[in-house]
């Protein structure tokens, strides 16, 4: 039975460490990223201020803004916010982290608005396409907080055991990525 248990010890041990080692690696990514972040908003400086940026990759031509840097200044204006909120979303232990799909769906629409050479409003009836997606959410996450309430006024927990108890527990970034798609 000894012989038993210690395989089994040992091979948990080399799941946690392997989980520890891929939590430091994802932790490491988007800690660089965070701490680079102002650097890449302001890469839309390096872009020139003709109609049109020809690249070794790529040729864009500017045609609402007439100005590729200016374009570029407002694709990173919305594109950083957006990156910064997905990495909250899937961060965030908190029982009201779906509310964090409101700005992420406006600016997922901002950014689809700008590639669409028709548009002459970014920020033109957003709140209309927004509307489906607050009503799922906003509901929701008065359920939680009713439920919440209701579990304070019955029992006698405090506000942070109530918070505790909704708490997502941390299941890795891919594991999270599988629960909503």
């Amino acid at each position: 039975m000894d012989k038993l248990q210690f395989k089994q010890t040992k091979l948990r041990l080399e799941f946690q460490q392997k989980d520890n080692k891929k939590a430091i690696i994802i932790g490491s990514i988007i800690g660089i990223f965070l701490a680079v972040s102002p650097y890449l908003f302001y890469l839309y400086e390096s872009v020139p201020n003709n109609l049109v940026w020809d690249t070794f990759l790529f040729s864009y031509s500017s045609n609402y803004y007439h100005d590729a840097n200016t374009a570029m200044w407002v694709l990173t204006g919305k594109l950083i916010p957006l990156i910064f909120l997905i990495i909250w979303f899937f961060t965030n232990r908190n029982w009201w982290y779906h509310s964090l799909l409101v700005p992420i769906t406006m600016y997922l629409y901002q950014i689809f608005a700008f590639f669409a050479d028709e548009t002459k409003l970014i920020d033109e009836f957003q709140l209309l396409y927004m509307v489906p997606i607050m009503a799922l959410i906003i509901p929701s996450i008065y359920l939680i907080r009713a439920k919440m309430f209701n579990e304070i006024n019955e029992a006698n927990k405090s506000l942070e055991d109530l918070e505790n108890e909704f708490k997502i527990k941390p299941k890795g970034f891919f594991n999270n990525l599988k629960d909503y798609f």
